[in-house]
């Protein structure tokens, strides 16, 4: 059975040009039914440029966070299968397919880096290693998920799991990675794991010293939910005494 797929690229402040031979690339190499850009608070110029692209383009003018972003471009697909890939082109299109075909076997696939089998081109600053080396060795003793690699910008997920996890799905911005991550399993879905080239692409709009206290923040509220889909007593306590939050798809049915 071929099986369609959905291809979103979340987009703020991108580089045209790179963004239209990345697009280029992964219509060849994937054959998508849909590749749709989710682009965040452009200038009209930007607009113009990514409306002029083979995509579809759903603009915003206004920053939602690659989160919400991923999750709103999810929501609009008709697809078998969802993937997201970063605008930056940093996963090559060839290790974005290895991800996609890991599908066959696992309904959540996720590229990673830090995978012993993995490509790294391009030099990472020595503070963007090590913060993110440490926040994938925590999360490793946090979630059920075993992983090298928790926020490569490269996941892919069966239609089906998605209609699963998309209701615990609450993080707006870059530690909605980890939280996907840590719901699918929590779940009780398998995450493959699939070793890719990666380039540290140049113009990245992730400061990782500034988010540094998030995503620690992030991850052990990621923790504290899968613990809670998992009937943990002591978290339902922990959660009784707080108001509930607002799922992303239903932030994004109230402003539709």
């Amino acid at each position: 059975m071929n099986r369609s797929l959905g291809v979103v690229v979340p987009a703020f402040q991108p580089d045209v040009r790179r963004l239209e031979r990345y697009l280029a690339a992964l219509r060849e190499e994937l054959s998508p039914a849909v590749v749709r850009v989710e682009l965040d608070d452009p200038d009209e110029d930007t607009l113009a440029a990514v409306r002029a692209l083979d995509a579809e383009v759903h603009a915003v003018p206004y920053r939602r966070g690659k989160g919400a972003a991923v999750t709103a471009g999810f929501e609009a697909l008709d697809t078998d299968d969802y993937c997201f890939l970063d605008a930056d082109g940093s996963t090559p299109a060839a290790s974005a397919a290895r991800v996609v075909a890991a599908l066959d076997e696992a309904p959540v696939a996720v590229g990673s880096r830090r995978h012993p089998d993995a490509h790294v081109a391009g030099h990472q600053t020595v503070a963007r290693r090590f913060l993110g080396d440490g926040f994938a060795w925590v999360a490793r003793r946090l979630l059920d998920a075993d992983l090298y690699d928790y926020q490569c910008g490269a996941k892919a997920v069966r239609a089906e799991a998605w209609e699963r996890v998309r209701d615990h799905l609450y993080e707006p911005g870059f530690a909605w990675d980890v939280e996907f991550v840590a719901m699918a399993a929590a779940l009780g879905y398998r995450v493959a794991e699939v070793p890719i080239e990666w380039e540290d692409a140049p113009g990245s709009t992730v400061d990782p010293l500034r988010t540094a206290l998030d995503m620690g923040r992030a991850l052990f509220v990621a923790r504290h939910r899968a613990k809670r889909l998992q009937n943990s007593r002591l978290h339902d306590a922990l959660a009784a005494s707080r108001a509930d939050p607002v799922a992303l798809v239903d932030r994004e049915e109230s402003e539709r």
